[in-house]
């Protein structure tokens, strides 16, 4: 019997998670990623509600408390650096989370421990898609490649990020795919550690909207955000003109601002996002769906997107392990039935994530004097012993009162438990096994 096949487009912590878990279940699966080797760095994600739970069947938890960032805490200060008010950061579900963790460390500790035969492609990125009844691969899908590369798979997967190429071709229509601007930028970047660094995450917030944040990390380093609300479109500038922008705009923000333009600089790593949600009505189109950032971008503003991607993975899998795949190739219908029970069950999480309220972007980053002062207040209250329950609610993202849908008779990953602190197996791959 010939196992199902699915190509995963994308190669982060969504795309990952589905990789080892279609695996586990008997899938053949083939990643296809644009960059050309893995991407390690990043800034802060996290594991929380459902999601621990999914980590802890992959038998993940340790190999992720071990790289957790060594941040303790989370504390808003003033221009002088004095601390206002300090956030929940008891708990798992802190605001600083139990399983605090870069991006890059999270999709490497999944990538270590991939099951055997998991194939990636490097450096080439979903150029054609083909999954009409009659196509190349009756009863099948077609992908072809930037290189020319065809691969015929069951299922493709799509995990390619917020600004998904692959989605919009495939999804192109009146609201398929429904595209919201938050009026947030964000500037990413590692800045060199000083001694007045300390293992907390402290945030600070100035007139004009604007927001400095300092992070700590486990490599020696501080991971620093530049985060505003305006209409100064960064995206596709250069790097002089992003820094020329971000200096002029933060000129007299106060507090360590200067520094952390001074380390953007000279940072190798530097990036800008302009927020931005996705809302899709359906995750799904005959042999292709989406999962991750792609499908569902909550952004940093509803918090858990790595949480979700992760779990996502897992409900895939478990919903695809009851499709027959013992009496040949896998029938339309038997996927679109377990694709409709992929929706089912992630939907309410994502739609629980993604119901920002209105104002919170205003609320967030003040603009004036008054604004950031009442802003004060808030956050004075809101951090209060009395107002701590509420506070504690906001910071449980990506959790769920139903449990986990569970893998199909047959396909169960109880061995998975075994991998936690294993080693990577041997995986066949374009080229050498990515290095850090």
């Amino acid at each position: 019997m010939t196992a199902p096949h699915a190509v995963i487009s994308g190669a982060s912590i969504a795309g990952l998670s589905a990789a080892w878990w279609l695996r586990r279940t008997g899938w053949a699966v083939t990643v296809v990623e644009r960059a050309p080797a893995f991407r390690d760095g990043g800034q802060n994600v996290d594991v929380r509600g459902v999601a621990r739970e999914v980590l802890d069947r992959m038998g993940l938890v340790e190999a992720v408390r071990r790289v957790n960032t060594t941040e303790t805490g989370a504390v808003l200060v003033d221009r002088d650096g004095a601390v206002t008010a300090e956030l929940p950061s008891d708990g798992a579900d802190g605001a600083t989370a139990e399983l605090e963790v870069l991006r890059g460390d999270l999709a490497r500790t999944i990538l270590d421990a991939l099951p055997d035969g998991v194939q990636f492609v490097y450096g080439e990125t979903v150029e054609d898609v083909d999954d009409t009844d009659g196509g190349l691969a009756p009863g099948r899908v077609t992908i072809r490649t930037s290189t020319g590369r065809v691969l015929h798979a069951d299922l493709l997967v799509v995990a390619e990020g917020v600004r998904s190429r692959t989605r919009d071709r495939l999804f192109a229509g009146a609201g398929a795919v429904d595209t919201r601007d938050l009026g947030v930028t964000m500037a990413f970047g590692t800045i060199p550690r000083t001694p007045s660094d300390d293992d907390r995450w402290r945030w600070y917030n100035a007139v004009g909207g604007r927001q400095v944040h300092l992070r700590p990390d486990p490599y020696g380093t501080t991971r620093a955000i530049l985060a505003y609300a305006g209409d100064d479109d960064l995206a596709g500038r250069d790097r002089d003109e992003t820094q020329a922008r971000l200096r002029q705009r933060y000129a007299d923000a106060g507090w360590q601002t200067q520094r952390v333009l001074d380390g953007f600089a000279s940072s190798d790593d530097v990036y800008v996002d302009e927020l931005t949600q996705i809302r899709m009505p359906k995750w799904r189109r005959g042999r292709v769906c989406v999962v991750g950032d792609a499908a569902w971008c909550v952004t940093p503003m509803g918090g858990g997107g790595a949480s979700l991607a992760l779990t996502s993975g897992y409900v895939l899998a478990a919903s695809l392990s009851r499709v027959d795949t013992a009496s040949g190739p896998i029938d339309r219908a038997g996927l679109d039935a377990a694709l409709g029970a992929f929706d089912e069950w992630m939907r309410p999480l994502v739609d629980k994530i993604q119901g920002i309220p209105k104002g919170i972007v205003r609320f967030a980053y003040p603009r004036t004097r008054l604004g950031l002062a009442a802003r004060g207040v808030a956050d004075k209250v809101l951090t209060s012993a009395l107002a701590k329950p509420l506070a504690a609610r906001l910071t449980r993202v990506a959790d769920s009162d139903r449990p986990l849908p569970e893998l199909a008779a047959g396909a169960s990953a109880s061995s998975a438990r075994a991998a936690d602190g294993r080693g990577a197996p041997d995986r066949p791959a374009q080229g050498s096994r990515p290095e850090r």
